[in-house]
């Protein structure tokens, strides 16, 4: 029987997956990516290390996603975190373990995970084609039927004659989000997506640094502080914490636990709501605890000026600040501090506060919040439910985790269901014989095409 024509539009980690998937059960696959290299934002996720997944239970995984985790359950039945650790192995990329459960390649390079993936799905019988930017979708008697393609060379060389016409008879948009926009995710998806029919939820940046009213941000940039608590407190009312590290910058906060607290900020700030961060800079004391603790470090340094005791209690950075928001004079001696005073320093350690003013940029985004919306897919195969013939996976559904490689599975296992659900749109005979495209179905050494019961 002749193989079915699937076209996926993306190289990254979502495309990849899929266009392997298609080609190893037997579509003929081309895959479509506008940069130069396939899987640029995955070379730069992790820090460059490739936080590819999480060994969190299913549960808590989907809890991570807020509302729209539940879409993620069919997907997460198929394809999880062991099969994609089992199919990385039989890859031959070691993957380790690390705090918080997050699952690294053991090289700690991302370029590792790009390589493979890229091998594999050219092994499978996938073409993939660089520099080339989808222009539009074709749409015939309500069923997607192909792209029109262009070269992307300068403006110059270009001419209505390069645009290409490629039939299929399946298309997988994995264009990625809009966040940074240098490897290729410029939001292309949304546009194409929105033209064949689909309703996009406003995107907006997700796991991104803050913007902080005053210049206490300013004066500590640079400082890190870690094992810290961060309440969000919106219109006055305490919405969200989180326990972890952050960082001060020029304009404000970044590290893994405003980026986890980020979302429901920038709804808030969207929403014209007043958002507060407060910081618990000793959150392995409760009040009581503390307060003895000062007392005794008063006590036993009663003849130093306060900056000075200050010094076993915070980074040299902090002092300044501290003294100047405690408004105790910095060589007032131990002994002198008063009780008032001492309360307000204790106060300050518990709740050190900044205004949240704005957020950076979507470029400046590690995800993209937003997308296709989730009532119009299938999540049993992740094809549309508008548009006959197209499927979606990764970065351009609406669908956004905090930090942990959370996002990152949900970009192979939803790749992993639109690459096999874009190739039943015709009978096929699977290949044998590599990772993923057994005739059981098989990847690495797990089952992952049959729905079981998860963790």
């Amino acid at each position: 029987m002749p193989k079915p024509r699937v076209i996926v539009i993306g190289a990254g980690a979502a495309g990849l997956m899929a266009a392997g998937q298609a080609a190893a059960h037997g579509a003929q696959v081309l895959v479509l990516e506008k940069m130069e290299r396939p899987g640029r934002k995955l070379l730069i996720s992790g820090k460059g290390r490739c936080n590819l997944t999480n060994t969190a239970p299913v549960a808590e995984f989907i809890a991570h996603f807020g509302p729209n985790g539940r879409f993620l359950r069919q997907a997460f039945a198929r394809f999880f975190s062991d099969d994609l650790s089992a199919f990385l192995t039989e890859l031959g990329v070691a993957t380790v373990i690390e705090r918080g459960g997050r699952i690294f390649p053991a090289s700690g390079e991302a370029g590792v995970v790009v390589a493979a993936l890229h091998r594999w799905a050219a092994e499978q019988g996938a073409t993939i084609r660089p520099r080339a930017a989808v222009e539009e979708l074709l749409v015939a008697d309500g069923r997607v039927t192909g792209v029109r393609v262009r070269p992307t060379k300068p403006a110059a060389a270009r001419s209505v004659a390069e645009a290409q016409i490629l039939p299929a008879q399946a298309v997988v948009l994995a264009t990625g989000g809009a966040s940074y926009p240098g490897t290729g995710s410029s939001g292309d998806g949304y546009r194409l997506a929105a033209e064949v029919g689909h309703t996009i939820v406003p995107i907006r940046p997700a796991l991104v640094p803050l913007e902080t009213a005053g210049d206490t941000a300013q004066r500590l940039q640079g400082l890190s502080l870690r094992n810290v608590r961060v309440r969000v407190l919106i219109g006055g009312e305490r919405r969200a914490e989180a326990f972890g590290e952050m960082l001060f910058t020029h304009f404000g906060v970044s590290g893994p636990v405003i980026l986890t607290l980020s979302g429901r900020i920038v709804d808030a700030l969207h929403a014209q709501q007043s958002v507060v961060l407060s910081i618990d800079l000793k959150p392995a004391l409760d009040e009581q605890t503390l307060d003895e603790r000062l007392q005794r470090d008063l006590r036993e340094h009663a003849r130093r000026g306060y900056a000075t005791i200050l010094q076993g209690l915070l980074p040299r950075k902090l002092i300044a600040v501290c003294v100047d928001q405690t408004a105790i004079a910095p060589r007032t001696p131990g002994h002198q501090i008063t009780g008032e005073e001492r309360r307000r320093l204790r106060a300050w350690l518990k709740d050190l506060r900044l205004e949240v003013t704005g957020h950076r940029p979507l470029a400046e985004a590690i995800v993209t919040a937003g997308g296709v919306d989730l009532r119009e897919i299938d999540p049993r195969t992740m094809a549309s439910r508008r548009a006959p013939g197209l499927f979606f996976a990764g970065e351009v559904l609406d669908l956004d985790a905090d930090t942990g490689g959370y996002n990152l599975q949900a970009a192979f296992s939803t790749g992993w269901l639109a690459g096999r659900g874009a190739t039943a749109a015709a009978p096929t005979t699977a290949r044998k014989g590599s990772p993923g495209g057994r005739s059981r179905a098989t990847c690495g050494s797990s089952p992952c095409s049959r729905t079981r019961r998860r963790r």
